[in-house]
């Protein structure tokens, strides 16, 4: 069996489309899984685990230059590289106009079918088109957790029973962490690298610097050393301004998404907003406090799990709210810096 996803960004809900394909994997172990996504989070579908062919695409930037010469020829060669295969099955995870697109240009066997959303699902876009290109349209429960609501659209486009046990799939290479990350223990006697991812894209999500200050205090109180991420200059300004006169905290360098899977993985933990580097943690099993301004985390944040919680308060979490999650979430790392994977 062949099985195209479609799902072609963001960040976060890439890497919640990963539960998915792990069902697939399970369930058709003998198939072929292919993922058209945008370019930029290609590295990323790499290394799910089971995904054999990633196709990629610049939709993005393209729709803001479409008569350019350029943008015909790198259109023509995905169409080429995306109609290489004819499937099963393709499933549009996104629900969008130009997931539609992809989904309608892909080729099907005979007898081969293209599936779709029937419905929006609260919180998240939905555009007609995803419904009239599917050969099969699939109603959603209305409030679905982004995880969930993926796992369900493939088990009802094929027929099968979600399988009990949950998997991102999502594969790091810890040997090629950054060096300041291996060996933390027995290099600077810390307990561990705790990560803080407070870079968003939206203003509204963040959370105050003297939060993160106070946070970071205490977590070097604590015997952890923090690494502060960054994806732009400004970012890069803010984790300046949180490392600034800590005994212990590293600004790591901007790394590309596979490079910065792989640090991620050898923490010790992760506190972050919502974001896509948030759901990263999550997926890799890291101990992980997700902090929330506003009342989704139902519907974007870990499920439930003793390594992953999230935190909410308007306008925000307090400093001693996302202490306590985590030293919860934290509980079962040992004074070598040693947590579950």
């Amino acid at each position: 069996m062949r099985i195209l996803i479609v799902k072609l960004s963001s960040l976060g809900d890439v890497v919640h489309a990963m539960p998915a394909v792990q069902d697939l994997r399970q369930v058709y172990p003998e198939a072929q899984i292919d993922w058209v996504v945008e370019c930029a989070f290609a590295p990323l579908v790499l290394r799910c685990k089971g995904v054999h062919r990633v196709i990629a695409c610049e939709l993005r930037r393209w729709r803001s230059d479409l008569l350019s010469g350029q943008t015909r020829q790198e259109w023509q060669r995905f169409k080429a590289d995306l109609q290489q295969d004819n499937y099963d099955a393709v499933i549009d995870l996104q629900g969008l106009t130009k997931s539609a697109l992809v989904s309608w240009l892909a080729r099907v066997k005979p007898g081969g079918k293209r599936y779709g959303m029937a419905n929006q699902t609260d919180g998240s876009s939905f555009e007609a088109p995803a419904r009239w290109v599917a050969d099969v349209a699939i109603t959603l429960p209305a409030r679905s957790h982004a995880v969930t609501r993926a796992r369900q659209m493939c088990a009802q486009a094929l027929g099968y029973t979600l399988p009990f046990y949950m998997s991102f799939g999502l594969l790091a290479q810890a040997d090629k962490a950054l060096p300041a990350m291996r060996n933390v223990a027995f290099k600077t006697g810390l307990r561990g690298v705790v990560v803080l991812a407070h870079g968003t894209s939206r203003q509204d999500k963040e959370w105050p610097l003297t939060h993160w200050r106070a946070l970071a205090a205490r977590l070097n109180s604590a015997g952890f050393g923090v690494a502060l991420v960054h994806g732009n200059a400004a970012e890069e300004a803010v984790s300046n301004a949180i490392a600034s006169g800590l005994a212990h905290a590293q600004v790591w360098p901007r790394l590309a998404l596979d490079a910065l899977t792989d640090s991620l993985s050898s923490s010790a933990g992760v506190i972050g907003v919502d974001s896509g580097l948030s759901h990263i943690a999550v997926a890799l099993n890291r101990p992980h406090v997700q902090i929330y301004n506003f009342d989704t985390a139902w519907r974007t944040g870990p499920l439930a799990s003793a390594l992953h919680m999230s935190v909410f308060a308007r306008p925000t979490p307090d400093v001693d709210a996302v202490w306590q999650a985590w030293q919860d979430v934290s509980a079962s790392i040992a004074p070598s810096g040693f947590a579950p994977l």
